[in-house]
């Protein structure tokens, strides 16, 4: 009788840890993973749902869109050579076009990063009639943020090779709205 005793308990147990288990998009992750911020959480909870990313090159801008309003706004930084769209791999240039993101990971260089599907079909044509790679993991990601890189270095610059920079605390928030399979444009 005392084994099954135990073993109820032991299935409680293991039950009540799985109902506590923190996810993202259904996958679970460790609480680590999860760097969200006061600020964060308060904003979050306040805003609506994310439709769709709109970066604007020339403004260094990145927007949330919900129900066809701009819902909150962030200063970026693209990449080195920021003028036109990429046309391969190695060019230093952000994408322009319609594209989505598609997964996302912890980076230990970056903080946080969520893929664009970057090339899109457009991309990859123009690459192929062009004869080149056009290249690949295009990110929203974080900064840098050591003694010797601090954060607030990278914020004016565009430093990235063609990803979408942003503070690390901005991009916490982002991370926490914008859910997998969300549309972004990126307009020069």
């Amino acid at each position: 009788m005392r084994w099954l005793l135990a073993v109820l308990c032991l299935s409680f147990v293991v039950t009540s840890q799985a109902a506590v288990v923190m996810t993202i998009n259904g996958k679970p992750v460790d609480k680590d993973q999860i760097l969200k911020s006061p600020q964060t959480s308060q904003r979050a909870s306040a805003s609506s749902h994310v439709d769709k990313i709109l970066v604007i090159k020339s403004a260094r801008k990145l927007e949330l869109i919900s129900d066809g309003k701009t819902i909150k706004s962030y200063r970026i930084s693209l990449g080195k050579q920021p003028k036109g769209p990429k046309i391969q791999e190695g060019d230093k240039r952000t994408p322009e076009g319609l594209y989505w993101v598609d997964w996302r990971k912890r980076s230990n260089k970056f903080n946080l990063a969520m893929h664009i599907n970057y090339p899109n079909v457009s991309d990859a044509a123009a690459a192929r009639r062009a004869g080149v790679n056009p290249g690949s993991m295009i990110m929203i990601h974080g900064t840098p943020d050591s003694e010797d890189n601090p954060e607030e270095l990278f914020h004016t610059l565009d430093w990235t090779d063609g990803c979408i920079a942003m503070k690390n605390y901005e991009m916490r928030e982002v991370w926490s709205m914008v859910k997998d399979g969300t549309l972004i444009e990126i307009r020069p």
